[in-house]
């Protein structure tokens, strides 16, 4: 891929601030360039992608260690997406020649794709307010105001770690939050959540010969079903069979954490049926994230779970034009939380934005259907279609 964009990522404030853009993308992560370059492909042109921060920033913070658990596999050429692409076309398989990439490296990735495709990307810029009047979306920065007629918000997850779980759950420290295990002192751990960032804690200092206490309400690694937003994935149970993990990490499934408290030097672990843990070293939260989309909420129904309330084109239901893409993206009971799941919504989005701008959009939807990358019929999702 070409490295020469001409200072492609430095479009300022001032630039941006003269016209008025057909959409704004808010988030330049795996959603906001997917659905970018899906764009892109549906023939729309006049779209920008803000991000408070740079291409792929929130996978620049995961630990050092941390990888993909779904594998890459440039398996394109016989009809299928690699599992991590988020574009019609591409394989970071292929690209990168590694399998599981550890964050920084996806994040590289991306930056590759924003330049390779041109994508018009203004970083560094937060994003305050956003406020609908008439026929136009109002963007608030620090330093002005960017208008467009559509929005898509695809901020992610990743930098919204969930702290408010139990009592004194601000005393321990989010997995999201740790540079690198090898950095962390002590040698008795207690993991508070047992899915796969909790998993993945645990193995890498199951790795250090650290010992290591996993708590989960609920039992992932025990799970019948497979869905991947409920049990945990092949590569994590690869992992657990290594033999530091089976030695030095003990596993406490159906157990709901009460409350963590700190008395000199001190951290206490007490579980709701009664038992105690303690460790000197601050508990690690592996509780999952709160998500950006609280920002939005003003223009958004909220659904039971708190979650936004969405089209069939994943717009809002309340403010036309008001799009969601990502992670945090819920149909009845379907989980979108893993690229491979919701990158099959980018050309839904793409093509609901495009037929609105009066773009004709029959050969971009037959190819991306083709790829599996335009789920209209959610009827085939969640269906448990294994039996060994």
């Amino acid at each position: 891929m070409s490295d020469d964009t001409g200072g492609l990522f430095d479009r300022s404030i001032q630039e941006s601030q003269a016209k008025t853009y057909d959409v704004i993308i808010v988030g330049a992560g795996a959603a906001g360039i997917g659905v970018a370059i899906a764009l892109a492909d549906a023939g729309v042109e006049n779209f920008l992608i803000v991000d408070r921060d740079t291409v792929g920033s929130s996978f620049s913070s995961w630990p050092d260690e941390t990888r993909f658990i779904t594998p890459s596999f440039p398996s394109n050429s016989i009809g299928m997406l690699d599992l991590n692409s988020i574009a019609v076309g591409v394989s970071p398989g292929y690209s990168m020649k590694i399998e599981h990439p550890t964050g920084a490296e996806f994040a590289q990735h991306l930056q590759d794709l924003a330049r390779y495709f041109k994508l018009p990307i203004q970083e560094n810029t937060d994003i305050k307010v956003i406020e609908k009047e008439q026929d136009l979306f109002y963007l608030t920065t620090d330093e002005g105001v960017l208008t467009s007629t559509n929005v898509i918000w695809a901020a992610g997850e990743y930098q919204y770690p969930n702290m408010d779980v139990f009592l004194g759950s601000e005393l321990c420290r989010h997995t999201a939050t740790v540079g690198n295990y090898a950095s962390l002192e002590g040698d008795d751990f207690l993991i508070i959540g047992g899915y796969e960032s909790g998993i993945d804690a645990a193995y890498h200092l199951s790795k250090l010969n650290k010992k290591v206490s996993v708590f989960d309400m609920n039992n992932p690694w025990d799970s019948t079903t497979s869905d991947p937003s409920v049990s945990l994935s092949v590569f994590s149970f690869e992992r657990m069979r290594s033999p530091n993990f089976h030695k030095k990490t003990e596993l406490f499934p159906g157990t709901q954490v009460n409350s963590v408290t700190l008395d000199n030097g001190v951290y206490k672990l007490e579980t709701e049926d009664g038992r105690r843990f303690h460790s000197e070293v601050q508990p690690l939260l592996a509780g999952g994230f709160s998500g950006s989309h609280n920002f939005v909420s003003h223009l958004f129904e909220q659904r039971e779970d708190s979650f936004p309330l969405l089209s069939e084109c994943d717009e809002s239901t309340v403010v036309p034009g008001m799009y969601l893409c990502g992670p945090s993206v819920r149909h009845d009971g379907h989980v979108f939380c893993f690229i491979y799941k919701y990158r099959q919504r980018f050309g839904i989005v793409a093509n609901a934005i495009a037929t609105s701008l009066g773009i004709e959009t029959d050969e971009f939807v037959k190819n991306y259907r083709s790829w599996g990358m335009y789920l209209d019929d959610l009827s085939c999702c969640g269906q448990e279609c294994l039996t060994c």
